[in-house]
Parts: structure tokens; sequence; C-alpha cells
């Protein structure tokens, strides 16, 4: 993660063991692997793992390494390839700095007039043909003037990126343990279209190239409405209720309905007693500890993305499922269509 070059590392441990293994860290002008984030479900998730958190707005950009070694600044991306060429304003941001040297994290993006994000198509397109000059953000500190912040815990190391960067060249954050704050943060950041929050321990330490718990992202739910094809007996405290579903969306071209995964999430105990009983007024058949119903009530669905699935028939999945309501409203044929799933996988929901 720190040497960026299994090679070498192999080598190391093969011919000076240990010793020869420990002596690789960070060095400027060598990227490192970027600490990377797992998903939460929402803002109460994040704090119920984290009980404080620094959250920060979730920019929809590329991600960028920023190395400076006096004038010598080289910029990395999130696949360590250099593109400082391409970046000719941050790199002359970033060597106007009051340190001599810097390891910088963050995001480059493309702001319209508005100052609002553009799509994170545009913002490659403009990455790779150069057409503007895209807005640089930071928000972490990983070395500065031979000091390596990589063990150093959040906090002090933001605190030493505002001190070497303008306000205006830094993520907006807010550290709360307040759940109402930090919904009222996610709104404002999902207001001026951004894609949501990271949520971050003020205390953690930066792994490179490491997806734990320390980094959440939170991105804003998608729903959709769903038809309940099937149910799964709960067990411990929901043994002798249907708990698990099984979601499926309509195909108008079949007339059936393409399964796309299974929840048990955000239901209450007066739900699962109702949805018991309503399902199984509609049993078909069992397989096992599956109870088939007909394809009639419809569900509210609340999601963070749609990702590929071998599992499914349709080839794709909800990520992060789970009930908002039931729409006694919707009938079967109100339910969204593979199709707009299909329009949503294809938009870049895929886990990223």
């Amino acid at each position: 993660m720190l040497a960026s070059d299994l090679l070498a590392v192999v080598t190391a441990a093969f011919t000076e063991g240990a010793s020869g293994v420990g002596r690789f860290d960070l060095q400027l002008l060598r990227p490192i692997q970027p600490m990377l984030a797992s998903p939460a479900a929402d803002v109460a998730d994040a704090l119920a793992q984290l009980t404080t958190a620094a959250f920060e707005w979730k920019l929809d950009g590329v991600r960028m390494q920023v190395h400076r070694c006096f004038d010598d600044v080289r910029i990395f991306s999130r696949t360590q390839n250099d593109i400082t060429g391409s970046l000719p304003n941050v790199a002359a941001l970033v060597r106007a700095l009051p340190a001599r040297e810097l390891v910088l994290d963050g995001e480059v993006i493309a702001l319209g007039a508005d100052g609002r994000p553009a799509r994170f198509q545009d913002t490659m397109k403009a990455l790779g043909e150069q057409v503007r000059a895209l807005s640089p953000f930071f928000f972490d500190c990983l070395y500065r003037d031979g000091q390596n912040l990589l063990d150093a815990p959040t906090e002090a190391r933001v605190a030493a990126l505002r001190e070497v960067c303008a306000a205006s060249s830094l993520v907006p954050r807010l550290v709360t343990a307040d759940l109402a704050a930090a919904e009222q943060f996610l709104a404002d950041a999902l207001a001026r279209g951004h894609e949501g929050l990271m949520a971050k321990d003020p205390a953690a330490p930066y792994a490179a190239g490491r997806r734990g718990a320390s980094w959440l992202k939170i991105k804003q739910a998608h729903t959709l409405d769903l038809v309940v094809l099937a149910a799964e007996w709960g067990s411990g405290r929901r043994r002798g209720l249907l708990s698990n579903l099984h979601l499926g969306a309509r195909d108008p071209d079949t007339g059936g309905f393409v399964m796309l995964g299974k929840t048990f999430k955000g239901l209450t105990d007066e739900m699962l007693r109702t949805q018991t009983a309503a399902l199984l007024a509609r049993e078909t058949h069992r397989e096992g500890h599956v109870v088939f119903v007909r394809p009639e009530l419809v569900v509210e669905i609340a999601f963070n993305d749609v990702q590929t699935s071998p599992h499914y028939p349709g080839g794709m999945a909800l990520r992060f499922a789970r009930v908002k309501r039931y729409r006694d409203d919707k009938t079967a044929a109100d339910a969204d269509t593979i199709a707009t799933v299909r329009m949503l996988h294809a938009r870049g929901g895929d886990g990223g």
C-alpha cells in the first residue's frame, strides 16, 4: 500500500525479511494507495458506528494525491497515474502553498458558473481534454515539511491541512454527534448538487489502500416501487413471521417481474405482522422456508445504488435496500419497470 510496487516488497521480504519490509514508508513524489470508504445506509447508521463523526461533502469528482518537494509538484490519480500535465492550475496552487514538502489527498471537479458540480463524465472529459480548469478540493494532509502524518488522527491531519490551504480549497466539513445537525449538513450538500457525505472517525489514522469502518460514505438514497414476489420465514425474534422479502421490478415486455434482491431491513414489528397476514393470503406455493405469493403487493424500497450481480436474472441488485412503506395506493401495474432500474445502473449506480 505504501510502496505501490509489489515486486519490490516481495524482493525485500525474501532477501531482507521483516526489516526489509519495514523500511517501506511514504516517500515524496511516489504515490501511495488511497484510503477507501465503506458504505453506510444513512447518517444515523454512520453515527451508530462512529458515535462522533467528521462529516464532509462527498464530491463526485476525480480523486487526486498531490505531492510537493520544494518546487517539484506531481499529481497522481486514484490508480496512481501521473496526471500533473492535465492539472496545471492545481500544480501552481500547491506550489504556492506555505510549505516546502506536502502530500495532500483530495479531488478535482468541474463546477458550473453557478458553483454547482457538473456530471462526473464532464469532469473526466475536462481532465482528459484539458478544455477547462478543474476546481481542487482537499480533505487530508498526509505529509508536511518532514513530518509523516499517516499515523496521526484525522483531526490532526486536517489541522495541518488548514494551516497551509485556504478555506476555498477545503471540502466543507462538520464534526458532530448530533443526528439532526448531520442530517441538515447532508441536506445542504444534496441541495448544492453533491452526491452525499463522507463520515470519518476523528481519531483514526490514514490506512493507505484499506476499506474499513473508519471512513464511511453516505449517498442519497433512491427509491423504487417494487412488487413482493416471495418472503422467507424469520428467525429469532422474527420467528413465525414472514420477513425477508423477494423484490421484483415490472417487465412490460413479458408481463412478469424481474427479481432484484431481498431485504428484511426497515420492517417494524407492526409491518411484520401485517405483511405476514397479507402475504399468506396470497400464497401460491412453498419451497423450503420460502413462501411464494401472487405479485400484488407494492412496497416502496429505498436503496443506495444499483450494482451488477450474477445472482439474479436481471444481472442487477439493489445495494442497501430497505423498506420505507407499503404502497396500498398502488397495484402491481403501477410498479417501477426493469427499464428504470437499468437506467439507474447505466448512470453509474454500481457501488462507486
